[in-house]
């Protein structure tokens, strides 16, 4: 769910680009056309009443969930023509930022190869081609390159195209791989005999797109998804050269509150099938040498109890937040699963989040948040001192890359921070020494040491110390004349790391900061501050945001005249509640695929993702949840008032968000509004949640959406 972010910088004819922020405390002319120019589209309104607890609601723009009404394709594409009318001045900018972004990104550029199984796995891209080519190399990097998947061949003909996850049978022999054209995330899985390159005619329709392979290479394991509500709600067994009529059903999740997979531990000993919702787990294992046999339950689920086993020898390694809030470590004999079995490995800390897992022969892996930050920690099986990576930094995103070996000493880590680009090391356990692979490469000038950090914390409104991490290029003034961008999620326990974006530096380069707001809801200072942003609690996400963003005005980093919000889905909700609470807060908004009409969602279960989400918002059956969720979602307190420019997109195939949602948003907005500010709805009749498909066509959305802020702001170059 998380939304694309800022740009790059652009050099015409050799001229280094112009940029100025504004040095007026005024709210700027936007360099597109005013509303007023052109008559904005304006929905039908047919009013359904809506009735639950003896309260009733009118939504006057419900008919624009008829996906297949001729009216709704035509009020969109009528939006969209409106919005490419408004932006028409500044498209010259846009297809300029486009340019810039994309010179930026290393296009001839590959991944850093990983080993698993006497093969070295990688992925790279060739000029001028937007998809990726994955190939392979036998025992040596050295050794001649087989193309398992050349993706632009299989795109060619698709307006969107994405390949899911890879897997290649333990013999090598056999590719599976998920296929989907529709960007629904319903994916036909197919398979390839990487000895003679033929295709075969097994075809898998409706998956989550990865499988997972037993060990005779005959049998593999995958995920349906009802076709509808997508929720993946079946695990079936297929044998190669059958139909996929004749697969077996293995699993079959029957609450409609629970999703379920399929995995294999790293120690390629077990098959694992796992149900989950969100605030509950349960898994089974079975023998990977057995694939006919019978699952075996380790620990049936209970409410607020969520857990993974690991596989190691004769244990199963259990991460739990059994009387542990912020989660410990467990083990149990293969045999005696049950928790009553279960012995403490590393203790529950009230400070430290444990977050990940990863297990070696001769090492245990933690990664651990500790004050809003990912440490990773390295401990030997054979006892002596444990240690921390050390990476120099306050502020940085540290994770545990692909490490599919087990019997290694080298730990595959990536590491970035908001000045520093994407890093990869290998690191020698036993040495600890960091060998630097591959860092991402920012193509022109770009040096690090002209940009600064920060973190800060803002104190919400009931005390509470909010992080937030900021960037600007050296020379920023911090007099409240700056334009600034503050993003956020604030959800899921979705942790937002500062990271490094080279799209951004245009972005700050042309004299903004960005800044990432460390909002409750998510899970970087451990598992309470996600607990104390959901449910009957999740106004403190909007509060935390609001307060974030007047911490940054009284400090003078920006002020309401320059200052703009940025979120995605669930962090468009924010968007939205943010807009309705302080709409005069803001000089613009972008709020992508936003999930903004809560209550209707939340009450109809054919919609996707609707039932596992009762956990995270409340169950508006109950009168409880559903007043306090109507008490703030987005669409149902839209009221007539005056709010910021804002841009609004949507992919009419989004499978997480359904357009309707942004699209009936924008058409009571347009109703409601006593503004004459820009009010954009874009919606990409191709794609869905995630956007186009490709390595730059994304960069097109992008360049709309920032070209819309520097037109605020007032920068037209």
């Amino acid at each position: 769910m998380l939304v694309k972010h800022p740009l790059s910088l652009v050099i015409l004819s050799g001229i280094l680009i112009f940029f100025a922020g504004c040095t007026s405390s005024e709210k700027t002319s936007p360099a597109m056309s005013k509303p007023t120019d052109f008559a904005p589209p304006t929905a039908s309104k047919i009013p359904k009443e809506l009735s639950m607890h003896d309260d009733v609601r009118v939504d006057n723009y419900y008919w624009l969930n008829e996906r297949e009404n001729p009216q709704v394709i035509e009020y969109l594409a009528a939006e969209n023509e409106y919005t490419d009318s408004v932006l028409a001045p500044v498209k010259d900018f846009q297809n300029a930022l486009f340019l810039e972004m994309k010179s930026r990104i290393k296009e001839d550029d590959q991944s850093v190869p990983y080993k698993k199984n006497g093969y070295y796995y990688l992925y790279r891209y060739e000029q001028g081609k937007e998809y990726p080519i994955f190939s392979r190399k036998k025992e040596s990097l050295a050794g001649e390159e087989e193309v398992m998947l050349d993706v632009n061949q299989l795109a060619e003909g698709h307006d969107f195209f994405q390949i899911g996850r890879r897997s290649v049978s333990p013999d090598n022999k056999i590719l599976a791989y998920g296929q989907d054209t529709v960007s629904r995330r319903l994916y036909t899985l197919l398979f390839k005999n990487l000895e003679t390159g033929e295709k075969l005619e097994d075809a898998i329709a409706n998956t989550t797109g990865s499988a997972v392979w037993a060990n005779d290479n005959l049998h593999i394991f995958y995920t349906l998804q009802d076709p509808e509500t997508l929720r993946s709600f079946k695990v079936m067994r297929h044998k190669l050269g059958t139909s996929s009529e004749e697969d077996v059903e293995v699993f079959h999740e029957t609450d409609n509150t629970f999703s379920c997979y399929v995995a294999k531990s790293k120690s390629d000993k077990f098959i694992n099938i796992g149900s989950y919702q969100t605030l509950s787990t349960e898994e089974w294992m079975l023998a990977a040498d057995t694939p006919l046999g019978e699952f075996s339950l380790v620990q049936p689920r209970e409410r607020d109890h969520e857990y993974t086993a690991y596989h190691y020898g004769d244990y199963f390694y259990i991460l739990t937040n059994w009387e542990a809030e912020n989660f410990r470590l467990m083990r149990t004999s293969i045999e005696e699963t049950a928790k009553e079995n279960w012995e403490e490995v590393i203790p529950h800390r009230v400070d430290v989040l444990l977050q990940g897992v990863n297990i070696f022969k001769d090492f245990l892996v933690l990664s651990e948040r500790i004050n809003g930050i990912t440490q990773i920690r390295i401990l030997s099986w054979e006892g002596g001192e444990e240690h921390y990576l050390d990476f120099g930094e306050d502020a940085f995103t540290a994770y545990t890359s692909t490490n599919p070996e087990f019997d290694t000493d080298l730990l595959r880590v990536g590491y970035t921070s908001m000045t520093t680009p994407n890093t990869i090391y290998d690191y020698d356990m036993k040495e600890r020494k960091l060998t630097l692979k591959k860092q991402q490469e920012v193509v022109g000038e770009f040096n690090p040491e002209n940009y600064q950090t920060e973190r800060l914390y803002a104190t919400a409104r009931d005390g509470v110390k909010v992080p937030i991490s900021i960037v600007y290029k050296k020379g920023f003034k911090k007099d409240g004349t700056r334009p600034l961008l503050l993003y956020a999620y604030g959800s899921y326990g979705a942790s937002m790391d500062p990271y490094f974006s080279s799209l951004r530096l245009s972005l700050l380069d042309r004299g903004f900061a960005y800044a990432i707001a460390h909002i409750r809801g998510g899970q970087e200072l451990g598992r309470k501050w996600y607990e104390d942003g959901k449910l009957l609690k999740k106004k403190n996400t909007f509060y935390d945001f609001i307060d974030c963003a007047s911490y940054l005005i009284e400090e003078k980093y920006t002020s309401s005249a320059h200052i703009y919000a940025m979120g995605g889905s669930a962090g468009g909700l924010l968007m939205g509640a943010v807009v309705n609470m302080e709409p005069e807060l803001w000089n613009g908004v972008v709020s992508s695929v936003p999930f903004v009409d809560v209550i209707t969602t939340m009450l109809d279960e054919s919609i996707p993702l609707t039932t596992g989400e009762y956990d995270e918002w409340g169950n508006p059956n109950e009168p409880e949840y559903y007043e306090y969720i109507k008490s703030y979602s987005p669409y149902d307190n839209v009221v007539a008032k005056n709010y910021p420019s804002m841009l609004v997109t949507t992919g009419l195939h989004d499978s997480q968000v359904q357009y309707w949602e942004p699209a009936k948003y924008v058409a009571k907005l347009r109703e409601l509004k006593t503004d004459d500010n820009v009010l954009l709805l874009h919606t990409n009749m191709e794609a869905g949640h995630g956007g186009k498909s490709g390595r730059f066509e994304s960069l097109k959305e992008v360049a709309m959406e920032y070209v819309f802020l520097f037109s605020l702001e007032g920068i037209k170059e």
